[in-house]
């Protein structure tokens, strides 16, 4: 799947969790650049592109992802 294609899919997650209006992701978007994109939220998001894409993040890749382009090339891996 390309990095476009997983920046809208995530794009659309990250909104409809934060409920605070669109969001628009890049691969350099950090917490700190999002409005709304806070610790609790940020499980959420987790949880769901975990059940959008069907697999598992491990407690070792998720302390890594400091950008959204890590949590992509992530998903990446994990989906082949």
């Amino acid at each position: 799947m390309t990095e476009i294609k997983l920046l809208q899919d995530l794009s659309a997650i990250f909104t409809d969790i934060i409920d605070e209006g669109e969001v628009n992701l890049t691969m350099q978007s950090t917490a700190d650049d999002v409005e709304g994109w806070d610790s609790l939220n940020h499980v959420q998001i987790l949880a769901a592109v975990e059940k959008k894409y069907g697999f598992r993040f491990t407690l070792t890749e998720i302390q890594v992802f400091k950008t959204v382009g890590d949590l992509v090339q992530a998903i990446q891996k994990k989906i082949g």
